[in-house]
């Protein structure tokens, strides 16, 4: 079944989404075949008032930027309805894309970072015309993909949309009700967003629990960006933070958080306004992130940082987050010494990425006990048959296994990293020990002919003012076999540990279980589409039924086996890695010590250059 207006045709099936005043499809302009959406207003929408209906068609054609969806022209039905055509956006809704299970814990940093510049660049233009929104939720933001796949995100549904007078564009300098209301919507958008979830969750559900959702959100302590009611007429456990399931680093979470606060404030009073949000938003935004990986703490880091600060600025923020002193720092880029200038600008620094990123060596001690991650909690398995809750269940279930799979790609790179940074880390230590070597050899020779026959004038007319240069010499001369013989045994000990890094290099090669965990998820994904199926069905055939219950029984297999391979095969693997790189890391005590005779050789290579 189709309809159309003078221009454009749609299928009644192509249905893109349905509201309780309209109903939005895919349609094609009958000339061209260019896809448009057609938003098509039902009776209801006619039994408002005319100014309230002609709104959304004014203010799409007041509104014009990248980041709102185009309004090209209004049209009309046979029967006189209104129909705004408008611009297809093929990727779907906000709300569609975090419904999909992979982002079940929201979605990954890059697109989140995405999701917020397009959103504040589109609320930006909204308050430059003096329009408030007033619908603000991820179902109406849009998704356009490019042809290079990235996403570009518009706001939508301006029907609840109204333009502020002149009066109230003076006082929303200070901040209005209206405005309050729309970044409110944004910082629960910008949560959904970042965590899978809604911040503010009453006990049975915000829809079916409003009082408790008011109290929620009238008496939020100041600082709580989520709350959540788990038994009915319990306490609500505040969070000020977001939660370890999210997928964005602890760099980026440092810079949003206090934004979630500053919106997310029940106090009016102490609510921002849009300047303060938009100036704290910006300023993410322009920030790059250094990517670095703490070798000793074997932890991966994202250093938010301005482009034209120093890297001097760039050492106290890795200080901040790593907790190593800015003088105890050390940097390598691929594998090779990275030496800054505290002057130098970020802008100057290598593109590093999370699979490519700094290597950051501590000359303090470290601990490297702590893992990256926290094992995702599965929910228990209905026991009894229920078409709709085994399929509640299963979507859950796919989502949990997509952090799963994610968190064992994040164990393999670490993996990567530790063997890589050691690596060039053991490689550093054994160049050391050349020079040392080396060094040691000259001094050698060179005390051996100052203390010969032929210089034994030369060192009398310095003993006046030389005499303690000399002392030291021969304290040095005679102590230099044994420096070379530890420098020597380090070495020894460094090729027998690059050995066992190259063979421990091998085995990650030859590993398997990201490859074991996604077989893992394609099957548990295929019985979810079955209890999909199942779903709409209803009440199924007694042979159905049968089906339904051995795949039950499959999934509740399938799932032990991936809680089996994660922890003793995946964590197992992992934690005997970071028990190899503690043996590794003692010999920074002994580097140390070779770092002194280091020091001492060059002392004592300028003190024979006097004598000489």
């Amino acid at each position: 079944m189709t309809a159309s207006t003078a221009n454009y045709l749609w299928s009644l099936t192509d249905i893109l989404g349905q509201g309780a005043t309209a109903s939005v499809y895919k349609a094609r302009n009958k000339r061209t075949g260019e896809l448009v959406a057609v938003k098509v207003f039902n009776v209801v929408s006619y039994n408002r008032p005319h100014e309230v209906q002609m709104r959304e068609f004014e203010m799409l054609r007041k509104l014009n930027h990248g980041n709102i969806v185009k309004l090209f022209t209004v049209e009309e039905l046979p029967t006189k309805q209104k129909v705004l055509v408008m611009e297809y956006c093929s990727g779907g809704s906000l709300l569609s894309l975090l419904e999909e299970p992979e982002n079940a814990f929201g979605l990954a940093e890059t697109e989140f970072l995405t999701v917020l510049q397009c959103v504040v660049q589109g609320m930006n233009h909204l308050r430059e015309n003096g329009v408030v929104h007033r619908d603000i939720k991820p179902g109406n933001i849009m998704r356009q993909v490019g042809e290079d796949g990235k996403s570009v995100y518009k706001l939508t549904d301006f029907g609840a949309a109204r333009e502020l007078e002149d009066d109230e564009k003076f006082m929303s300098i200070y901040g209005t009700e209206e405005y309050c209301v729309d970044l409110w919507s944004i910082g629960v958008t910008f949560y959904h967003t970042a965590t899978g979830s809604l911040p503010f969750t009453p006990y049975g559900g915000p829809r079916r629990n409003k009082p408790t959702m008011f109290k929620i959100t009238t008496e939020k302590p100041m600082g709580a960006i989520a709350g959540i009611q788990r038994v009915e007429d319990g306490p609500i456990e505040w969070s000020y933070h977001l939660p370890h399931s999210c997928q964005l680093s602890q760099g980026l979470r440092v810079q949003l958080v206090p934004i979630l606060a500053g919106v997310l404030e029940a106090d009016q009073e102490r609510c921002w306004g849009f300047d303060q949000f938009f100036t704290a938003t910006t300023d993410i935004l322009q920030r790059q992130p250094v990517h670095l990986y703490c070798l000793q703490q074997a932890m991966a880091h994202s250093i938010y940082i301005h482009r034209h600060n120093t890297v001097s600025v760039f050492h106290e923020e890795v200080a901040s987050q790593t907790g190593i002193g800015v003088q105890q720092q050390h940097l390598l880029y691929l594998g090779h010494d990275l030496p800054l200038e505290g002057n130098m600008k970020v802008v100057n620094l290598p593109s590093t990425k999370p699979s490519r990123p700094l290597i950051l060596l501590s000359f303090a001690p470290e601990s490297n006990t702590s893992l990256p991650f926290r094992e995702p909690e599965t929910p228990v398995i209905p026991s009894r048959f229920d078409v709709l809750a085994d399929y509640n269940f299963s979507k859950v279930i796919v989502g949990v296994v997509h952090q799963y799979v994610r968190i064992v790609k994040l164990l393999h790179t670490h993996r990567e990293l530790l063997l890589q940074g050691y690596y060039s880390y053991m490689m550093r230590l054994r160049r050391d020990c050349g020079e040392a070597m080396h060094s040691i050899a000259n001094i050698t020779i060179r005390l051996q002919s100052c203390f010969g026959v032929e210089h034994r004038i030369r060192i009398v007319l310095y003993v006046s003012r030389k005499l303690h240069v000399i002392v030291v010499s021969v304290q040095v001369h005679q102590h230099l076999p044994v420096y070379s013989g530890g420098i020597q045994e380090f070495q020894d000990r460094l090729d027998h540990l690059l050995i066992e890094q190259a063979k421990l290099t091998e085995t990650l090669s030859n590993d398997k279980s990201c490859q074991k965990m996604e077989m893992l998820l394609k099957k548990i994904m295929t019985i979810h589409q079955h209890y999909r199926k199942d779903r709409m069905t209803g009440k199924l055939a007694y042979n159905d039924e049968q089906i339904h219950k051995f795949e039950k029984i499959h999934l509740s297999s399938h799932i032990k086996r991936m809680k089996s391979l994660f922890r003793e095969d995946c964590i197992q693997r992992y934690k005997e890695l970071l028990a190899s790189t503690r043996t590794w890391s003692r010999s920074e005590t002994t580097w140390f010590i070779i770092t002194i005779i280091i020091i001492t050789v060059v002392v004592i290579v300028g003190f024979v250059d006097i004598l000489w």
